[in-house]
């Protein structure tokens, strides 16, 4: 098991993506832009799970929110020691109402 060395306090608009039905996912980013008025979301996921948070993206887009628009994609890697030998891939999906 890997411990994350440094945590950044999250934003109130941001949906972290993990091993749950990607619906609930998708529920969380339609509840934020719809009930709560967030003018903006973002989708964070590391390692296996980059995959639903593309998969949520893509189900808001096309099933749920005509008019979504991918404002930014930022890829990059974390440490997971403190020397920063192991590494995990992330992603960041920023989206919004157009």
């Amino acid at each position: 098991m890997y411990s994350v060395v440094s945590i950044e306090p999250q934003k109130p608009n941001t949906i972290l993506v993990g091993r749950k039905p990607t619906i609930n996912y998708v529920m969380a980013a339609l509840k934020l832009l719809n009930e709560e008025g967030a003018p903006e979301v973002v989708i964070k996921a590391r390692g296996r799970n980059i995959c639903n948070a593309v998969d949520t993206v893509e189900m808001l887009k096309n099933l749920f929110i005509k008019n979504l628009v991918i404002k930014k994609v930022n890829i990059y890697s974390e440490s997971l020691d403190s020397e920063g030998k192991k590494k995990v891939s992330a992603i960041e999906i920023v989206v919004a109402k157009g």
